[in-house]
């Protein structure tokens, strides 16, 4: 009989196969319908979580997180495109007109999409619409 079971069943068919016929455990043998020796094996299914479960956690984690959620550097590099864009005469920021423009852009953004998610509860939905809804919701802000 095999004293240890690996966490794969590879490895176990290749440590069953390893073994004498006479310390073999019946109930651990290829099934007749298998081809043994082919590397079609009985593959171990994928663990899946219940839908919106995985979508709680990553709202749970990023609530307690204090970290921006946009990368520094392309919203850096968004903000002098824009400013070039608008104004030749302003070409230099200080790190922390940045960090306070990001600050402010993340949190219009988090609850813009807020009051997205109320107004799609509210019309019995799940899942925000397209971006004509968005001008919607940013006339509903400014209010």
């Amino acid at each position: 009989m095999l004293h240890t079971l690996h966490r794969w069943p590879e490895r176990n068919i290749q440590l069953l196969e390893n073994e004498p016929e006479s310390r073999r455990d019946p109930r651990t043998r290829p099934q007749a319908n298998d081809q043994q020796g082919s590397s079609t094996q009985r593959q171990r299914q994928k663990h899946r979580f219940r839908p919106g479960t995985v979508a709680l956690r990553e709202i749970r984690q990023y609530q307690k997180t204090w970290r921006p959620l946009i990368p520094a550097a392309s919203f850096i590099r968004c903000v002098r495109m824009i400013t070039q864009e608008f104004s030749q005469e302003v070409s230099r920021w200080t790190a922390e007109a940045l960090v306070a423009i990001q600050e402010a852009a993340e949190d219009f953004l988090v609850h813009l999409f807020e009051d997205g998610m109320l107004c799609a509860i509210h019309a019995k939905r799940v899942t925000l619409k397209t971006l004509t809804k968005f001008s919607f919701l940013c006339r509903i802000h400014k209010n």
